[in-house]
């Protein structure tokens, strides 16, 4: 007797229709339902207001200051306030310049705003590599103090600095000026943040091929920490243009004032009666740095915010 053994009956081999995805992925991934936006018109409203209210509070000083830099002696003080200057004075720009020496004020705070903020920014990078790559003895008690720092106010430190300026003679002097101001632990801060996240292989990729520390910092790290290094240049220069108690103790004569303090001699020479020419002074010193920050606030505003998703 014959056994008949058949071979089992395999099923065909399904064929892949052109008309179907070929990748199960793209049909297996669920879809989001579909939601409806709820747009709210009384919160959009309350938005607007609050907006609005927080450009009142800013723009309307500054509108007041230019207006004001621009109108007649009787404008000013009129009742109720005139916003809009009638007839426009630009003679009060004049008379501010010659009242007071402005060359004289912009020449000395272009020199202190320039060097000093180079000269702390040079620091504060200096010092926030050595903290984040270099190893060194009591690394980590120096940067407790650095940062302990930042908790006292820098009129703490005026009498110190003064007495020490005046033991080196240098009293309404540039050095005097610019020098007691390039340390920053606040500049060291805001950069020593972007650079502890620069990836440590780039670096040891660069040690390895014979490249110093300086020469670490200038091709690796710093190209990688551009955008902080800018927000903190920027927010240093604003503040060495705008410092007013440090000049006025350390300088005694006129040829060595900065802008602000003579904003202060200006005032002096025309009293309380002559507000047009003042507002026209106060105009002079504060559009440079109105124009600085209107050009570079997105990236002054783009570092900050990358410093703070980074750290």
């Amino acid at each position: 007797m014959s056994l008949d053994i058949k071979p089992p009956v395999t099923a065909p081999a399904p064929t892949a229709n052109p008309a179907e995805p070929t990748h199960p992925a793209e049909t297996d991934v669920p879809r989001a339902p579909n939601r409806k936006v709820v747009h709210n018109p009384a919160l959009r409203v309350l938005q607007y207001l609050a907006l609005a209210l927080v450009i009142a509070v800013f723009v309307l000083p500054l509108y007041w200051l230019f207006s004001s830099a621009l109108k007649a002696e009787s404008e000013i003080y009129s009742y109720p306030l005139q916003w809009i200057p009638t007839i426009l004075e630009p003679e009060n720009f004049a008379e501010a310049w010659r009242s007071a020496p402005f060359d004289r004020f912009f020449i000395n705070s272009i020199i202190t705003t320039f060097f000093g903020t180079t000269l702390e920014i040079g620091l504060a990078i200096l010092s926030a590599y050595a903290f984040a790559f270099v190893r060194f003895r009591f690394k980590t008690p120096l940067f407790l103090v650095m940062i302990g720092s930042l908790m006292l106010p820098g009129h703490v430190t005026l009498l110190v600095n003064y007495i020490t300026v005046g033991h080196l003679g240098w009293l309404n002097s540039y050095a005097g000026l610019i020098l007691p101001g390039i340390g920053s632990a606040f500049a060291m801060f805001l950069i020593y943040q972007q650079m502890r996240v620069v990836p440590t292989e780039i670096v040891d990729a660069a040690k390895i091929d014979g490249a110093a520390h300086l020469r670490r910092m200038w091709s690796v790290v710093l190209p990688m920490c551009r955008p902080m290094i800018l927000t903190g240049t920027l927010i240093v220069m604003f503040g060495k243009w705008n410092d007013f108690v440090w000049p006025l103790i350390v300088t005694s004569t006129a040829d060595m004032r900065t802008l602000p303090i003579g904003l202060m001699f200006l005032r002096s020479q025309e009293g309380y009666s002559n507000w047009g020419s003042i507002m026209a002074g106060t105009v002079m010193v504060a559009l440079p740095m109105l124009l600085v920050f209107f050009f570079a606030q997105k990236r002054i505003i783009g570092g900050i915010a990358a410093g703070a998703l980074k750290g």
